[in-house]
């Protein structure tokens, strides 16, 4: 995980699927569960959904409140 992978996540969109347009921190869980046991796409992306995922699955989402208030999302 890179620092500004945590930003991305509350400013980063969804490029694609039935979420596409969705800030990935607002993905639902059983979306980001999905991928964890398909396989996550390469890249960014996957690096991104792979890190919401576990802050998700591991009940931390409120570690990303205070950069979701920087950046207004």
């Amino acid at each position: 995980m890179q620092p500004e992978d945590l930003e991305l996540l509350v400013t980063r969109e969804m490029p694609f699927g039935k979420h596409k347009g969705k800030i990935i921190a607002d993905l639902p869980g059983n979306y980001l569960n999905w991928f964890a046991r398909e396989g996550f796409p390469p890249g960014e992306i996957g690096r991104l959904l792979a890190l919401m995922q576990e802050i998700d699955h591991n009940g931390l989402k409120e570690i990303l409140d205070p950069l979701r208030q920087r950046s207004g999302h």
